[in-house]
């Protein structure tokens, strides 16, 4: 029984092969601009886009094709109007490839500057093929950091200078003169590489400066009543190091409610290699790391807004405690041609103690909070900006007329059948409510309904004419005539019940608030080591800045 364990184990362990076949990239125009094979014969570029089209938008980032030889997995990642394809014929884990294909954006960009064009790409594809073959060997990920890419990686002309004006090396070490090579070797021995695979040796800066941006993105859906559905807030750390040597590092998160806060307010953390997980499982909070050289992502969570007791019928969007709300009311006016969206602003102020803000003079923060407290430098507060609200339309509706909008401005892109309202920043700083208030226009075919059955409504003396043909077809014994006003409700209910379905169903907003985080995590550290940190320097004092953002991309959406 144990050999056919084993043996089971095995033969899963060869079919997961975890290799990269190769990776082909595309332009805008479906033009292959660079294919990179790494391992046996993969399908070719020009075969398998045609199958990849021929999937229906939105096409999956994983995609079967059993009708070539050998059958084949295709796996896709498309970023800045670019392509990125990877076909593999062999059993492989799917989080493995587009990792990697993610990686090599991220490389890509670090190397070839940001955004990643296809001009650029072709421009310097010396680098990229140099970085490619770095980053995987014969289908093997040997290096993906860009830290390291940089000592193997060399970037001649003027991206070279650009990285040497910035304190990055611009050339390989075994490119350089016999002397430089020397000069090299002599202060890293070791040809092994760097002792931290993240970190480049002999890091050097004028300035040493260390950076916090912690950035969440709203997503919350709100039923027509106004009650939260779901409310979540998807965070990333960005960390900016720019200090010499091989600094040690100590970032300590917070939440309302203290450690067993902190446990429940983040959910399902990643983390950069560089963090010591179980410093961060014993003390949930603390991030201990040795940073890599430069911007990179320290970490990123899910934040459940919506607590887990939650009382469904005391609970509302006022408990969420978001500085934008939105509410929709269709149907109005006599005909039921109008509908009117409601902008909420709340406003932010920010409410630390000044003694807290004395206890961090090296911690630039702007605040950050839901229901915790806010302390910053700046004099200001959070901000409210880029308030959009976007409005779907129905295909049906013809056109959309007299949009009047208590503040900003709105306009219909029968195009795309969307209202648009954009609230600048120095109205939405203003706490209160903003209404736009719109008339839809129906199909022409509305417009023929009453002379459709042969009648047709005289306003001057408020009755219907009988023709001829109408006349013929009605009953000898016709009821007696209505008056004039039960005539107009009756008219004005089958308008309203038309006018029905013409109505948005649903608005989104989008804004940004910096200072502020939707779920109350804040920075309540930085510190810096020198005692396990190696060659700082004599009395180096870090200068540290964090910063808070809060981003609504239509993430915030009210059905009605």
């Amino acid at each position: 029984m144990f050999d056919i364990i084993c043996f089971a184990q095995k033969h899963d362990n060869k079919m997961l092969s975890n290799a990269i076949e190769a990776v082909y990239i595309f332009d805008q125009h479906n033009e292959s601009i660079l294919e990179h094979v790494y391992r046996s014969r993969p399908a070719s570029a020009r075969l398998i886009l045609p199958l990849y089209l021929a999937h229906p938008i939105p096409r999956p980032s994983l995609i079967y094709l059993p009708n070539i030889n050998p059958p084949t997995i295709l796996f896709s990642v498309a970023h800045n109007n670019l392509l990125f394809l990877s076909p593999v014929s062999t059993e492989t884990e799917p989080l493995f490839v587009l990792e990697f294909l993610h990686r090599v954006i991220d490389v890509l960009e670090e190397f070839i500057g940001d955004p990643l064009l296809a001009n650029k790409i072709e421009g310097n594809y010396d680098v990229v093929a140099q970085l490619l073959g770095e980053m995987c060997d014969a289908g093997s990920v040997c290096n993906t950091e860009p830290n390291a890419l940089r000592d193997d990686v060399e970037v001649s002309g003027f991206l070279g200078k650009l990285l040497g004006g910035v304190g990055l090396p611009g050339s390989s070490p075994a490119l350089l003169p016999s002397s430089g090579l020397k000069h090299q070797l002599s202060l890293n021995p070791t040809s092994d590489g760097p002792a931290i695979p993240w970190r480049r040796t002999n890091v050097r800066h004028t300035s040493n400066e260390l950076y916090v941006d912690i950035v969440e993105i709203l997503s919350v859906t709100l039923a027509p009543s106004g009650r939260p559905l779901a409310a979540f807030a998807n965070g990333s750390i960005a960390f900016t190091s720019k200090i010499s040597g091989v600094p040690d590092l100590l970032l300590t998160l917070s939440a309302s409610g203290g450690k067993l806060g902190m446990e429940k307010a983040i959910e399902l953390p990643v983390f950069h290699p560089c963090v010591r997980l179980a410093r961060w499982k014993e003390r949930p909070g603390e991030l201990s790391f040795v940073p890599p050289d430069g911007k990179f992502m320290l970490a990123g969570y899910e934040v459940n807004l919506m607590p887990s007791n939650l009382d469904l019928k005391s609970w509302s969007n006022t408990n969420l405690q978001l500085p934008v709300s939105i509410e929709v009311s269709k149907s109005l006016g006599l005909t039921g041609a109008d509908f009117e969206v409601r902008l909420i602003l709340s406003s932010i102020s920010p409410s630390a103690p000044t003694s807290v803000r004395a206890s961090r003079p090296n911690l630039g923060t702007r605040g950050s909070g839901r229901s915790t407290p806010i302390f910053g430098s700046s004099a200001s507060g959070p901000t409210l900006q880029d308030v959009i609200v976007t409005i779907p339309i129905p295909k049906a509706v013809r056109n959309i007329t007299d949009l009047r909008a208590s503040r900003g401005e709105a306009y219909f892109t029968p195009a795309d059948n969307v209202v648009e309202w954009r609230v600048p920043t120095k109205d939405a700083a203003a706490a209160g409510n903003a209404t736009l208030r719109c008339t839809i226009v129906g199909p022409l075919t509305e417009d023929g309904e009453d002379g459709a059955n042969g009648f047709s409504f005289d306003a001057a003396n408020g009755d219907y004419d009988d023709t001829e043909e109408a006349y013929q077809s009605a009953a000898l014994d016709t009821p007696k005539k209505s008056s004039a006003k039960e005539q107009n409700q009756s008219r004005d209910q089958r308008k309203i019940q038309q006018n029905a379905p013409l109505m948005p169903s649903s608005a989104s907003v989008s804004f940004s608030v910096k200072g502020w985080l939707a779920s109350g995590i804040r920075v309540d550290g930085l510190v810096l080591d020198t005692r396990k940190s190696r060659g700082l320097g004599e009395g180096v004092k870090p200068y540290k800045g964090v910063k808070y953002l809060t981003v609504s991309k239509k993430g915030l959406e009210t059905r009605c």
